[in-house]
Formats: C-alpha cells, structure tokens, sequence
C-alpha cells in the first residue's frame, strides 16, 4: 500500500511540475533572406515578437539585469521596426503591419510561464531568436533585392549582435548576483 500510495503522489508531483520547455520563435522562411516583402515581414514579426516578449519581461522579471535587458530590446526594436518600415516604403513596398505570427507560442509560453521559471525561459527563447534575426539581417544585406532595405538590414546586425551578447551574458549568469528568477 505505500508503495501505490508513494507512486500516485509521484505522479501527481511530475505532472504539477511545469515542463521547462523553451520555444522559440520559428525561423524565418529562406525568400525572406533575399526577397523585400517576405525579408519585412519576418523583420517585423521578429521585432514584434521581441517587444512583446520583453513587455512581458517588464511586467513578470523581479532581476534588474533582465529588466533593463527587457527595456534595451523594447527601445532597439521599435526603431528597427521604424527603420525597416521607412526603408520599404522608399522602396515602393507597402509594409503590412508587423504581427506575430509563429511567435504566439513563445509569447503564449512567455505569459504562462511561472515566476521562478520567467527569467530562465525569457533569456532562453531569446536567444535563438536573435541568432535567426541575425542570420535574416546579415543574409538580406548581403543579397537582399532592395538596395534601401540592405542598408538598414546591415545597420540592424550590429544591434543584433549586442543583444546576443547580452543574453548570453544574463544566461550565464553575470548581472543576476543578489536577484531571484534566473
């Protein structure tokens, strides 16, 4: 008897126990590395997707370190979404407005997410996320077909590149001493 009694609360136990998965956004499709209207698309849907995810960060991380990551993204991300959109319309292109798309199930999974676990799993999904747009924007800059919309893909890489950074950094630990959730 208290062996069944033992195995029913390890069930109960496994199954209260959030999984900790992480789900990035999806990656762009390949047109998008090369072609003007699918290249914006995935360009806003990956800025959305950061400033919803860090709007998120604002509202749900106590540790200083990711919220002053969180309002970093929000900032930088607004103006690539800017610069992206102005660029298209130099180019005749009449930019839809960005939305999420695939990313839903990271912002689902970001939103549902417990405190102890926000920090880690935010950090975790932006990180790839970022490593995708970095591929779009490098690969687009390289041979986008828009001449206004490689300039700003190249001016956006660098942004990129301090955002891996800075995950990273958080993900491993630095900036978190003294803070809970990561």
């Amino acid at each position: 008897m208290i062996y069944v009694k033992a195995a029913v609360l390890s069930m109960f136990a496994v199954a209260a126990v959030p999984a900790l998965a992480q789900t990035p956004p999806p990656p762009p499709p390949p047109e998008a590395k090369t072609t003007a209207m699918p290249y914006v698309e995935a360009a806003g849907m990956s800025d959305m997707y950061e400033i919803n995810s860090s709007q998120i960060a604002l509202e749900k991380s106590q540790n200083k370190a990711v919220r002053s990551f969180a309002s970093m993204l929000i900032k930088h991300h607004q103006k690539t979404t800017a610069a992206t959109t102005k660029a298209a319309q130099r180019a005749k292109l009449t930019p839809p407005a960005p939305s999420l798309g695939g990313a839903r199930a990271s912002i689902a999974e970001l939103q549902g997410a417990s405190p102890a676990d926000f920090d880690r799993l935010y950090i975790a999904q932006q990180i790839p996320a970022h490593q995708a747009a970095l591929d779009l924007h490098q690969s687009y800059a390289a041979g986008g077909d828009q001449p206004a919309l490689r300039t700003t893909a190249k001016a956006a890489v660098p942004i990129i590149k301090q955002h891996i950074a800075a995950a990273t950094k958080l993900q491993n630990g630095a900036g978190n001493a003294g803070h809970t959730g990561m």
